[in-house]
């Protein structure tokens, strides 16, 4: 998620943030700032964004409480 010239650098395009769902629970997802993680909590998951890209892969996300 390269930033817009109108948003902040380390955000995520809200537009992007509706169309995007877990793999696993098809459920919505929570950007998570100050991991730069998308974070699933149906499915216990934080996926992780690397260079502005959204890593949607189950086995590469981390799992959280």
């Amino acid at each position: 998620m390269t930033a817009a010239p109108d948003r902040p650098e380390g955000t995520v395009d809200p537009k992007l943030l509706e169309i995007l769902v877990c793999p696993q629970t098809k459920g919505p997802l929570e950007f998570d700032r100050a991991r730069q993680e998308l974070i699933s909590r149906a499915a216990r998951l934080a996926y992780p964004i690397r260079d502005g890209i959204p890593i949607m892969l189950p086995e590469e996300a981390r799992p959280i409480d």
